[in-house]
């Protein structure tokens, strides 16, 4: 049983939902302990000696964060900057606080960094964006500085992270669900409450085409409750493509169109990655839901298989490198991922200010491909 799973049938007992709100106040008292050690000055930030931009959440998964940072990483180059993404690489094997680097040429294995920073890697690959990966950030942050001579770092999923000093704070809200239930882990998604939004410098609300207008309005008033005059944001996720993973050929969307299709993920949020699909006309016939960074067996793809009745088989890029090994030999037929981009709809200039601030790219900006 996941815990989620276990978190939900607590829930369902008066006992549970009586330990559960215990465990929050306890969590909680943890948490405005630690932030208040750092606003009282008992504990000091290190700065790794070049701006330094988070792109986090305070809740538990599902903002889109991987997209924003590659978005982030890519405004800032076509901006002249040279950016570096710091990572913790949730999951990886590898063990030890040690420092793992992803640049143009070098590539270790997903297992060695974990499934985000490798997908990152391959998305920006050509572009000459390193990807330091540690659990120990200011390590992360001071390799960087010392052997990558970056502009700028982007800090990914670390707005909890307070031991690494930062400029400015991005903080993403997923419209479908911005503030996690109103209640702190464990009865909660909340990693933090909502006011810590007082150290934000932005506030990017994710998925914003999935709600209504009046939805959107809410949310923005009950931002600027929690942190008066905050800049805010609105973006959506794209769909740009599929991907063989067999035949490595790139399709356009219209490929899904009219097709009936399983859909595979262990991400945040399941449902808008099957909403995407829906959205360029596939048919989701059959979804399989894992959780987040779940490593999946041999024995889960020969179950898949069995039930599949031969259809298209969709995930993510985020699932592919977790994907096990001889999975060509267990999954007939089509196997694709969904390419997603993120597009910031609503405050473009506020969101590059957050990124940039006063910084001033000391690299010349690389020339524009020419369209063809």
């Amino acid at each position: 049983m996941t815990l989620e799973a276990r978190r939900a049938r607590m829930r369902e007992s008066l006992l549970g939902r009586a330990s559960l709100t215990v465990l929050s106040w306890l969590y909680g008292a943890g948490v405005a302990l630690r932030n208040g050690a750092y606003s009282a000055g008992l504990r000091r930030a290190r700065h790794a000696g070049c701006r330094t931009v988070c792109i986090g959440n305070i809740t538990t998964g599902g903002t889109g964060k991987t997209p924003a940072v590659l978005l982030a990483a890519q405004t800032l180059k076509k901006k002249g900057f040279k950016p570096a993404i710091l990572s913790r690489g949730y999951g990886r094997k590898a063990g030890g606080r040690d420092v793992q680097a992803l640049r143009d040429g070098r590539s270790p294995s997903w297992e060695e960094v974990g499934d985000e920073p490798w997908m990152m890697h391959r998305a920006l690959k050509g572009l000459d964006i390193p990807i330091l990966v540690s659990p120990d950030r200011v390590a992360a942050a001071e390799t960087a500085v010392r052997f990558c001579g970056p502009d700028i770092l982007l800090l990914d999923d670390g707005f909890g992270h307070r031991r690494l000093g930062r400029d400015a704070d991005i903080v993403l809200l997923n419209a479908l669900d911005p503030f996690g239930g109103g209640r702190l882990l464990p009865a909660g998604n909340l990693r933090e409450p909502k006011s810590a939004l007082a150290r934000a410098a932005l506030a990017l609300v994710t998925h914003a085409d999935q709600v209504q207008p009046e939805r959107l309005a809410e949310i923005r008033a009950a931002i600027e409750a929690a942190r008066p005059g905050l800049p805010v944001a609105e973006s959506v996720h794209k769909a740009e493509g599929v991907y063989g993973l067999k035949d490595e050929v790139r399709h356009s969307l219209r490929w899904l169109k009219g097709r009936k299709v399983c859909a595979l993920s262990a991400i945040g949020s399941p449902t808008s990655f099957e909403a995407e699909l829906r959205k360029a006309g596939a048919e989701v016939v059959q979804a399989w839901r894992y959780p987040d960074h779940h490593p999946y067996t041999a024995d889960e793809m020969r179950s898949i298989e069995s039930v599949r009745a031969g259809l298209p088989l969709v995930t993510t890029f985020k699932d592919f490198p977790r994907l096990p090994k001889g999975w060509e030999a267990l999954l007939s037929g089509e196997v694709l991922a969904l390419g997603i981009r993120l597009e910031v709809v609503r405050g473009k200039a506020k969101w590059e200010e957050a990124l940039c601030g006063e910084a001033v790219p000391v690299h010349e900006e690389p020339p524009e491909e020419e369209e063809t």
